[in-house]
């Protein structure tokens, strides 16, 4: 039983999965505080409200004489946050690692000989090809110089 379990602890992907989970909240925690004590106060100072969900209220009466409350700046805040975040995330995480990656790719091909095109069926036909023709040809001339 406890074989089994430790296999199962062990395991490459159990580990990089715990990995990866503790590194996404420490982002999420990053990400936050950047919407949050950056964009958010900018946007706030934009629109003149201490948060959107209190901008563009649309106030309808009802029919029981009460008034119902359509918040546009709430899903104006919503939608914003979403493309702020994702924002923050590309130009913060996601293009520097693939600058870092391109770069060391670079420099790791640059060290590499370049491979050549693997041989297909197409090339190794057309030389087999090649080869008998120039052996007919070669035929053909002893055969005219007897």
């Amino acid at each position: 039983m406890l074989k089994g379990f430790k296999e199962f602890i062990l395991r490459g992907n159990v580990i990089d999965l715990a990995v990866a989970v503790v590194i996404g909240a420490a982002f999420t925690a990053v990400v936050n505080s950047i919407v949050n004590n950056l964009f958010n106060p900018l946007i706030g100072a934009l629109f003149r409200a201490d948060s959107l969900d209190e901008a563009f209220i649309w106030q309808i009466p009802t029919m029981d004489g009460s008034v119902a409350e359509v918040k546009f700046g709430a899903v104006l805040g919503a939608v914003l946050t979403f493309v702020i975040v994702a924002a923050v995330v590309y130009f913060v995480f996601v293009m520097p690692m693939n600058i870092l990656k391109e770069r060391a790719d670079a420099r790791r091909q640059a060290g590499e000989p370049k491979a050549e095109d693997p041989e297909t069926e197409l090339t190794v036909l057309a030389e087999i090809r090649d080869l008998l023709a120039a052996d007919r040809q070669g035929r053909s001339s002893a055969d005219r110089a007897e």
